[in-house]
């Protein structure tokens, strides 16, 4: 069976499948926005929306600016994760992943949280492209061969083992921005050049386009938001603001039918980010390791 293999400039980098690529069905991919729905976003300043305010309290729930996430960032991925919610692509519906890569690459940028359990589950430092730029990402692309990161909304396929060792296959969801991923061999994997070490000396690795994690905490990242959870990789990028259909739609978020009062249904606060090995044995990815 055929391999892909990649060369990175920082050592040898294969985002490689080793198993058959299989068609991205219509389903998978989103279509024009929704017009059956009154927005939700309408023309006044977001602060002051419905669902702004249900984000707000979840944000605030979890803590999440004690970790570093902004919470405009974190407004776009909860909404992204309502629409896909919305349309039934979501096999895994409380987990969401967020990539912020308006920050630099010697920062923990990658956010995996349980939504219903109300904590961060891991966050750890993640790589971009290395023709996306380089301490920061600003540059994107859904071209094949590009080098470049992809924006945008992301369903989580299999995990499988290739060049890259222990992978995770990933499905963009929107069109023109990130449906190119599977095709160009855009998969999360671990990576010896991704990690507190070089964070420190703000050289950290890039990729070929993938969101490699440091090595040996891919096993525990992948197995936890494999098959069918939500992933968002965010910058501040005009043309994806502009063209991205999801961030733009309107719809009925799931989450407001049901809390039309947004009661607090999470579970009692645990904000402890581990690496949710088996066993009980968990890693904290810190500067100090």
């Amino acid at each position: 069976m055929k391999k892909f293999l990649f060369l990175s400039v920082v050592g040898i980098v294969m985002c490689a499948f080793t198993t058959p690529m299989t068609k991205i069905s219509g389903a998978d991919v989103v279509h024009p926005v929704d017009k059956d729905f009154p927005s939700l976003l309408p023309n006044k300043p977001v602060g002051q929306t419905v669902a702004y305010k249900y984000v707000d309290s979840v944000y605030n729930r979890i803590q999440l600016n004690d970790y570093g996430l902004k919470k405009d960032v974190f407004f776009k991925a909860f909404k992204g994760f309502e629409y896909l919610q919305s349309k039934g692509m979501l096999d895994k519906p409380n987990l969401l992943t967020v990539i912020d890569y308006s920050q630099s690459s010697s920062q923990k940028r990658l956010y995996v949280i349980d939504l219903k359990a109300g904590k961060v589950l891991f966050n750890t430092y993640v790589s971009h492209g290395k023709r996306s730029g380089g301490e920061y990402a600003t540059d994107f692309s859904n071209v094949v061969d590009s080098h470049k990161s992809s924006l945008g909304f992301i369903v989580t396929g299999k995990s499988y083992r290739g060049g890259s060792g222990y992978s995770l296959h990933l499905k963009g969801v929107e069109p023109g921005i990130n449906d190119n991923i599977y095709k160009r061999y855009i998969v999360m994997h671990g990576s010896h050049y991704v990690n507190a070490r070089r964070a420190d000396e703000n050289e950290t690795g890039r990729s070929f386009g993938c969101p490699a994690v440091p090595y040996g905490q891919q096993y525990a990242i992948i197995n936890k938001i494999k098959e069918g959870s939500c992933v968002f990789i965010w910058a501040p990028d005009n043309r994806y603001q502009v063209s991205s259909r999801i961030l733009n739609a309107a719809f009925q978020w799931p989450a407001l039918k049901k809390e039309s009062k947004f009661k607090q249904l999470l579970a009692p606060l645990n904000n402890t980010a581990t690496s949710g090995l088996e066993g009980g044995e968990a890693i904290k990815d810190s500067k100090n390791s």
